[in-house]
C-alpha cells in the first residue's frame, strides 16, 4: 500500500475515533492505554508524523469497532453491523432487553442526541408502557417464526415476565422518554400485532379467553395513552403527569406504509443507525455513507407526512378513532369465538 494511501487511511481511524470517545476525554490518554504507548508517541501517529503498524491498527479497529475494510476507499460499496448475536435456541426476553437497554445507554451519553424512528406494526419503545405487549410480540415470534424447541408446547402468560425483563423495560422506556424523537407512523400501526393476536387464539396458544381480552385491552390503554402524548407533543411514562418540560414527540403520519423500522440518531460528533432483522434482530451501523442515504431518506419521508402532535387535530383524532375501530374490533370477534 502506498504511504500516502495509508496516513488517509490512519487519519480515518482517528476520526472514527473522535467520534467514539466522550467529549470529555482525551483522544492521547484514551489511545495511550489501548496502544500502550506514551501520549508523545500517539500523538505522532495522530499527526501522521509515524505510520501505525498493523498491529495497532487492528489494536485500535478492534477496541473501537472501526471496519478497516470500509476505511480502505471511498469507493467501497460494503457496510459492516453490529447486531445482537443469539444463538439458535438461547433466545429470551431478557437476552433480547439485555441488548437493547445497552443501546439505549449508550445514546444516552450522546450530547445532545436526537431520534428519528420509522414505526412498522408495533411501536416498540412506546410499547414498553405495557410489559405484556412486548411479551407477547417476542414469545408469538419465537413461537411461530423462530420455531424455538422450548415455546413448542408453550401457552402464553401474561404474568409470565421475569423481574429482571420488567425492569430493563422499564429502563429503555424512561431513558427513551429523556430523548426528543422524531417518529413517523402509518396507518397499519398495530394492526399487524390484532392480527397476530387473533391468530394465537385460534391455534389455541392462551390459555384462555380471559387473557387474550386483557391484552387486547392492553393495546387499547396503550393508544389512548400515546394520543395524550400526540396532544401534548410530550414523551411521558404511563400513570404520569404531563410534564411542564420534557422531551419533544414529533409526530408524523405516513398516509401509506412504513415498509420497515428504521431508527436514526445524531448529535454534533456522531450518527448512526439500527435496522430489524430477521424479524426481531436489530443491526447497528456508523458508515458514513449509509447512514447519510437512511438520513436523506427520511427527511423525503418526512416531506410526504403530515404533522399530528400538538396541531392539526382533525387528522390526529381520525387516525387514532381509525385504530380504536380496529381494537374494537379485534375484541369483537374474540368475543364472538369464545
Amino acid at each position: 500500500m502506498k504511504k500516502d494511501a495509508s496516513l488517509n487511511i490512519q487519519s480515518k481511524i482517528f476520526d472514527h475515533v473522535r467520534k467514539a470517545i466522550g467529549p470529555d476525554e482525551s483522544m492521547g490518554l484514551v489511545l495511550s492505554d489501548v496502544l500502550s504507548l506514551s501520549t508523545d508517541a500517539v500523538y505522532r501517529r495522530i499527526r501522521n508524523e509515524t505510520p501505525m503498524t498493523i498491529h495497532e491498527v487492528e489494536k485500535v479497529c478492534s477496541f473501537f469497532k472501526i471496519s478497516f475494510d470500509a476505511l480502505s476507499t471511498e469507493t467501497n460499496r460494503k457496510v459492516d453491523f453490529d447486531y445482537l448475536d443469539s444463538p439458535s435456541g438461547e433466545f429470551s426476553m431478557d437476552i433480547y432487553l439485555r441488548g437493547i437497554l445497552f443501546g439505549m445507554k449508550e445514546l444516552r451519553k450522546l450530547p445532545q442526541v436526537k431520534l428519528f424512528l420509522t414505526v412498522n406494526n408495533v411501536h416498540f419503545f412506546q410499547a414498553f408502557n405495557f410489559p405484556e405487549i412486548v411479551h407477547f410480540r417476542l414469545f408469538f415470534w419465537a413461537k411461530s417464526h423462530l420455531l424455538l424447541p422450548e415455546y413448542e408446547h408453550r401457552k402464553f402468560d401474561l404474568t409470565g415476565i421475569s423481574k429482571e425483563a420488567l425492569n430493563d423495560g422499564r429502563e429503555i422506556l424512561q431513558l427513551y422518554n429523556q430523548l426528543e424523537t422524531v417518529e413517523i407512523v402509518d396507518r397499519e400501526m398495530m394492526r399487524g400485532y390484532l392480527r397476530q393476536i387473533a391468530y394465537a387464539w385460534e391455534s389455541g396458544w392462551f390459555k384462555d379467553a380471559e387473557q387474550v381480552l386483557r391484552l387486547i385491552d392492553a393495546v387499547e390503554e396503550w393508544l389512548n395513552h400515546f394520543l395524550k402524548q400526540a396532544e401534548n407533543g410530550k414523551k411521558f411514562q404511563l400513570g404520569t403527569a404531563v410534564p411542564a418540560s420534557g422531551a419533544k414527540l414529533n409526530l408524523f403520519l405516513n398516509d401509506t406504509v412504513n415498509t420497515d423500522t428504521t431508527f436514526y440518531y445524531e448529535c454534533a460528533s456522531k450518527r448512526g443507525v439500527y435496522l430489524i432483522h430477521n424479524i426481531l434482530n436489530y443491526l447497528h451501523t456508523t458508515n458514513e455513507r449509509y447512514v447519510g442515504d437512511t438520513k436523506a431518506v427520511i427527511d423525503r419521508q418526512l416531506l410526504n407526512a403530515n404533522l399530528i402532535s400538538e396541531v392539526n387535530h382533525k387528522d390526529r383524532h381520525k387516525y387514532f378513532q381509525d385504530l380504536f375501530a380496529s381494537i374494537n374490533a379485534a375484541r369483537l370477534e374474540i368475543i364472538t369465538k369464545r
